[in-house]
């Protein structure tokens, strides 16, 4: 009986975050399709001018009681001035940290494990006097984070990201590529490989790669 009440609180409490969650996000410049579930306390902080495309069917979830392996931190999604972001349809997504500053596109049916960080630019400058330099423009951007050089990121159809992995600026993941937990993502990766590693490196080509699709 316990159990039961316990079972139905938590699908509750999913519910009500679901309706808060896609409530925010339909408040900037949106598109959500059909379907989707984001649910636990996520950290949003996005751009009036930002763009966001979601498909149908994507479960995006924040916090451990969702997915164990994930920490109890809140998975965020930053999207700077103009910045794009794009879910394709049947994506799952355990606590990610998703920042743009540019472009980021997942496809359709891709699984990004727990934690993951998905970045497509440096965050700050490479040039230690503009970090240094605390200036906040007119818009009230800090000066190093406008410096910060980026490039879009894209991850293909049907690709699983596996936990703790970061995706660095300026990288392709193609079709059907396994990326292995914790790794560090820094250049593209081909489609229908497995790759792994700090940086990560192309293991070996999957089935399809000679089987074809």
């Amino acid at each position: 009986m316990i159990s039961f009440l316990a079972r139905k609180f938590h699908s509750i409490v999913n519910r009500i975050s679901n309706i808060r969650n896609l409530h925010i996000i339909r408040r900037y410049n949106s598109i959500i399709g059909s379907g989707c579930w984001f649910v636990g306390n996520i950290h949003y902080d996005i751009h009036p001018t930002a763009k966001i495309a979601i498909g149908n069917r994507v479960v995006f979830t924040s916090g451990s009681n969702y997915n164990t392996l994930c920490s109890n931190t809140k998975g965020s999604i930053k999207l700077s001035d103009n910045a794009i972001l794009t879910i394709g349809n049947d994506c799952g997504l355990s606590s990610p940290h998703i920042w743009s500053k540019e472009c980021i596109q997942i496809g359709h049916n891709v699984n990004i494990g727990a934690d993951c960080i998905i970045l497509d630019n440096d965050c700050h400058s490479l040039d230690w006097k503009i970090r240094s330099d605390k200036q906040i423009d007119s818009q009230g951007e800090c000066l190093d984070y406008q410096n910060a050089a980026s490039a879009p990121v894209c991850i293909g159809d049907h690709v699983w990201i596996g936990a703790r992995t970061i995706i660095l600026k300026g990288v392709t993941i193609g079709a059907r590529t396994i990326i292995g937990a914790g790794s560090v993502v820094t250049k593209s990766i081909p489609s229908d490989s497995i790759a792994a590693g700090n940086p990560c490196r192309v293991i070996k080509q999957t089935d399809y790669a000679t089987k074809g699709t």
